[in-house]
Formats: C-alpha cells, structure tokens, sequence
C-alpha cells in the first residue's frame, strides 16, 4: 500500500505546511529528518513513533535522516517545559549519542546496500559548534523578529510565568533548529522535517529559513502527541517518573512486554497503528476483538509482540512470552536465573538463611515472614482456603517448604492470591 493511504489510516499526520507533502512521499525519492535529543544513552518509547516514521519513509523509497542533537543538546528546548533543563557537559552528550547511534541502527538501514534510500546518521554538532556566533547573527537572526519568536505557544507559556521565565540560552534554541534544517537542505537536500506535535513551531521555523535564505521550498509534517486517558505522555510506567526504555538494560525485554500488554484498552487502536507495521486488515480485526472481547487482550498481546520483537529481536520476545507464561506458571522453575529475576524484579523481596530451610518451613510462617499475611491466624486461613504458592504451585497446610523448592540455589518465589508476590532470597 502506498504510504499516502497508509498514514492516513494509521493516523500520523496531525499538521502539514504542505497538503501535497503526503503525495510526493508516496512517489519516493524525498530526504526527510527527524531530530533526536541525547539527554540520555537510550532513546524511550515515547521515541518510537518517530523512528517508526523515519523506518516507513525508508520502505516506501524515501531517504531518512536522523539528527542527533548534539549540539542543540547543549542548550535544550523549552517547547511546553515547565522549567529549564539542566545543561549536558559535552562529554556527557558524546557518551548519549554513542548509545542512540547503536539503537538506531537496529530500525533503519545505514547500509551502502540501500542505494538512494540509505539512512543517514548525523550530529548537529558539527555545524552549530563551529560557526562563529556573528555569522550565526547575520545569516540566521536576521531573518526573525522577536515578536515571531515570543509568540510561539511554547515560548509564550514560558514567559508568562513569573517563577520560571526563560534564559536567552532556551530562547535562542528555535533558531539552532532551523539552522539544522537549513544545513541539511543545502548538504543533503532535505526538504521535509518530521517530529512530533509540539515540535509545530520550531519546524515552521525552520520551513521558513530555507525559504528566506535559500530561496527554495521546504516542507514541515508532525504526528499527534500519544497521551493516556489520565492525560500523561504515554511511554512512562504507572508510577509515572521512569520512562520505558529502548535499552535492554534498562527496560527489559519482557518488563516492555508487560507495559504494553496492561495498556488501557482505549489506547490499543491508536498504538497498533502508530507502533506496528501489521496490515490494515489484521489491525481492524484487533479492534473489533478488543471491543467485543476486551478480557481476552488480544490488541494488547498482538501489540507487544510486535513492539518487542522490532525493539529487541525474535529471540528476546521469544523469552519474554516464556517468562510471561510462567509468571504465574509452575514452569517459572524452567526459567533461568536472568528471566526469573526480570520477572520479581517489581516484588519486595526478603532473606532467608540456608539453615531455616534444612528441616522444612511452615507455609504458614514463610507467609508472614514475606509480610504477605499480617498475623499467624491471618496466614493459616489463606493456606487452608488454598491462597499460597510457592513457586506458583499451591502448597497445603500439611506441606513444609524446603531446600528441594529453592530456585538456582538462591530464590523461592512466594504468592498470596493472584498478585501479591516476593521473592525471598536464600543466603
């Protein structure tokens, strides 16, 4: 399908400087570039749509861009920031970009083998670091007027705050990122800058510069913002401070399984569509099945093996639908120690001493030891009403657990109920 009628039905376009910009994309043969701060080694989810972007750009015969911020990272935009962010030492930003050129890499094709359509990796550092600040003046200021500037929403709402304001530093940054896009044009003619909704003003920005400096046309295209129904940016966990990574080690393959298989139901249309490259077809049927048979998760499964597996690789969805399967499985014993500790790795967790465990515990005991019963009374009734397991196999009043239960010689897997876990540490 052409990438026209494909974004209209995934629903990407949110604004465009050009209504025709769509078509000339489907034809191919466009360069286009979305920027990427490096305020950490990894990029997040809340990256993915835009990468996504620039993967469906590069299918559909088009030639991708990715603009590591390196030099616009210094200084930080304030679009919609409540205050200013803390400034990044160079190496600090070097060291980032180290890890988001490797990610990166996994999504879109660098290769010579890609002809007119390979990807390009490029640090705006190179450019923005180099120039002398009254060339800057002369050749990018001058086309602005501080009455343009200030009346951006992201500026304005900034400047209306009297315990915040903003530093000339954040003020400049809207002209840093147009000259991007006017460098990119006249270095690798690029005539489509991409990014998401908020990124509307500096990008028109930019349009604009090429326009007044270079004397040619260029085009702006931004994808709606994905926020939950609580109305948070999506890409951060439930407690609502750690965002999902794109790095194993920080967010592990199966704890993304896990956040994008207990997304809301109301979200899983819109995701299927921005995160997946499933057919129309396939992705409509999920949506009716999630209507109909919302118990089932069926969108919600469907999304995350796709995400995992684009993210992560074949193998390490694989393991995450293992250890998902046995998160409440007797089979949580075949896991090895790494899986395991990917699946506790949210559940309290207590010691044990070897010696305890020689002659048998009462399940009744261990259950109050893990804090998973406030009273010996309390506990004796979940055993006896068959509420505790021990490495999710349900243990009896007459049972004892002991050095036979223990997993890798170091862990028990204790549970009351349906949810309430921990892990108990044998030392």
């Amino acid at each position: 399908m052409e990438l026209r009628a494909d974004w209209e039905f995934r629903g990407l376009v949110h604004q465009a400087t050009d209504p025709l910009v769509l078509e000339r994309l489907s034809a191919g043969g466009v360069t286009a570039y979305i920027g990427f701060d490096p305020t950490a080694s990894s990029l997040h989810l809340g990256h993915l749509l835009q990468i996504c972007n620039l993967r469906r750009l590069q299918l559909a015969g088009n030639r991708p861009i990715a603009l590591a911020g390196g030099g616009t990272g210094l200084i930080g935009d304030p679009s919609f920031k409540d205050s200013e962010r803390p400034l990044l030492t160079r190496e600090q930003i070097d060291e980032n970009l180290e890890g988001i050129r490797a990610q990166l890499a996994r999504f879109l094709d660098f290769s010579p083998a890609a002809g007119s359509t390979q990807a390009l990796l490029l640090n705006n550092a190179d450019w923005l670091t180099t120039i002398p600040l009254t060339d800057f003046l002369r050749d990018v200021g001058k086309h602005f007027t501080v009455n343009q500037m200030i009346a951006k929403e992201a500026v304005k709402s900034r400047l209306e705050r009297e315990d915040v304001g903003l530093s000339f530093t954040e003020f400049s940054y809207t002209l840093l990122q147009a000259y991007d896009f006017l460098r990119l044009h006249l270095d690798h003619d690029c005539t489509l800058q991409l990014g998401g909704s908020d990124q509307w003003g500096n990008i028109t920005f930019g349009t604009e510069l090429v326009r007044k400096a270079a004397g040619r046309s260029a085009a702006g295209l931004t994808s709606p913002l994905l926020l939950r129904p609580d109305g948070r940016k999506f890409g951060k966990s439930d407690g609502g401070n750690e965002r999902v990574w794109l790095d194993a080690e920080r967010t592990s393959p199966f704890a993304l399984y896990q956040f994008l298989v207990n997304v809301d139901d109301v979200m899983v249309p819109t995701l299927l569509r921005f995160y997946t490259f499933l057919e129309h077809e396939e992705i409509l049927e999920l949506d009716q099945r999630t209507l109909e048979s919302p118990q089932e998760r069926a969108g919600q499964r469907a999304l995350a093996r796709a995400v995992v597996e684009l993210v992560h690789g074949a193998d390490a969805l694989a393991g995450a639908e293992r250890a998902s399967e046995a998160l409440f499985a007797p089979s949580i014993r075949d896991l090895d120690e790494a899986l395991l500790l990917q699946v506790t790795a949210d559940a309290p967790s207590s010691d044990i001493s070897l010696e305890e465990l020689r002659d048998g515990l009462d399940p009744v005991d261990l259950l109050v030891r893990c804090e998973l019963a406030g009273s010996r009374g309390e506990a004796r009734r979940f055993v006896e009403q068959g509420g505790c397991y021990v490495n999710n196999e349900r243990v009896g009043s007459e049972d004892r657990v002991g050095l036979g239960d223990v997993l890798h010689g170091r862990y028990l897997l204790v549970r009351r109920g349906r949810r309430d876990l921990h892990l108990v540490v044998v030392r």
